[in-house]
């Protein structure tokens, strides 16, 4: 399209294809239809998940859902004194926090156009849209207040956490258990449920430090080993002498596990079980999601022992993949399928093949990003040699 692109950012590329097919439709002043045509011919020419809401500089705000619907967006509306005003956000609890009432989540493949004036305009522009939504967006990173798709995070999670107290009770009808504590935050609302469950107690054994980002997207195994020393600090008293059932939302790269059961060890806990609320995560993310390379992935190609092992528990026990899919699915049964593809190597857009992971994996591992790394210190170095 003879546009040059900056970064290596997904998100410029599809600035630029979007900006491309607007421009082609050769009107000086776009009104919706050259619009809608417009994220027509973009969910033609870009394969994968998106989620994009963008300005267009003085005529108003555009919203656009993958046709796959994979990741989330919803709109909502608030009645003023100068009028009906509308907002779109990934999540529904940014229109609560901001005042506005939920109209409905943008259908797959749908543009949402809300002009200046404050006109609503919404269009399906996708030739064969269908519900396909990211099954991780329940599991991990959608707050629990949140409804996406007609689900609530919140039951949701409650759901995985009776449905993982079920298999361990299945497993261990006579267990050992003393007391199931979260590994904070996500977990807590599945951790509660499943010690509900098990009728045993449910407590809080670690204090989250909230000024330590997200450890499993960082580069280097030394810097997320020691940031999640720095992230969590025990509470001594609920370990000391104790069988613990540690419950996490997901399992990736193991090293916020296995860091985490060793403080537990070291807080006096007898003997240290793990619960993942998902299931083993053994595949990468091709939709926008920063996870790593397959070989970096604990679950790849390893048994639940083995895994168990590596991470230094007595007992480990993942959440079945069909009991998540019933979890999630309760609320909204009208969705025939999810986005699992990291649980289950089935990827929904059908067009990922080996090549292209191998590719993703050469870009994405540790050693490239150690690379990217050094490239970038060394170019800091010769800016401020070049500043002096």
């Amino acid at each position: 399209d003879l546009r040059h692109i900056n970064t290596n950012s997904d998100s410029e590329v599809l600035l630029n294809v979007l900006a491309n097919e607007l421009q082609k439709q050769g009107k000086l002043i776009p009104t919706e239809i050259e619009i809608f045509e417009a994220v027509k011919q973009v969910h033609k020419r870009v394969k994968g998940a998106y989620a994009v809401i963008a300005m267009i500089t003085g005529y108003g705000v555009l919203a656009f859902r993958d046709p796959f619907g994979i990741r989330p967006a919803c709109f909502g509306k608030r009645e003023t004194e100068k009028g009906t005003e509308y907002m779109v956000a990934s999540e529904s609890v940014a229109l609560d926090a901001a005042g506005f009432e939920i109209v409905r989540d943008i259908e797959p493949g749908e543009a949402v156009y809300i002009q200046n004036s404050g006109e609503l305009h919404t269009q399906q522009c996708a030739e064969s849209p269908r519900l396909n939504p990211c099954i991780f967006e329940h599991v991990y990173f959608a707050r629990p207040d949140s409804m996406i798709d007609d689900i609530s995070v919140y039951k949701a999670r409650l759901r995985m956490g009776t449905t993982l107290a079920k298999k361990v009770l299945a497993l261990r009808p006579d267990h050992d258990i003393d007391v199931v504590i979260p590994i904070p935050d996500t977990s807590r609302t599945s951790a509660m449920e499943m010690a509900n469950e098990l009728g045993v107690k449910y407590r809080e054994g670690f204090i989250k430090n909230r000024y330590i980002g997200r450890t499993f997207i960082m580069p280097g195994q030394s810097q997320r080993k020691k940031s999640v020393r720095q992230k969590l600090n025990p509470i001594g008293p609920e370990f000391q002498g104790k069988n613990v059932m540690l419950v996490d939302d997901s399992i990736v790269r193991g090293t916020t596990c296995n860091e985490i059961i060793q403080m537990a060890r070291d807080a006096g806990a007898k003997r240290v079980y793990f619960a993942s609320a998902a299931p083993a995560v053994r595949y990468p993310n091709v939709y926008g999601i920063d996870m790593p390379a397959a070989n970096e992935l604990i679950a790849h190609e390893r048994t639940e022992d083995e895994i168990a092992q590596l991470i230094g528990a007595d007992w480990l026990v993942y959440q079945d993949l069909e009991d998540l899919v019933d979890a999630v699915k309760e609320c909204n049964p009208g969705i025939e399928q999810f986005d699992c593809s990291v649980f289950d190597g089935h990827y929904v857009t059908g067009d990922i093949d080996a090549d292209y992971l191998d590719r993703l994996e050469r870009s994405r591992n540790d050693a490239s990003k150690t690379e990217d790394e050094s490239i970038l210190e060394g170019e800091e170095q010769l800016s401020l040699h070049n500043a002096d």
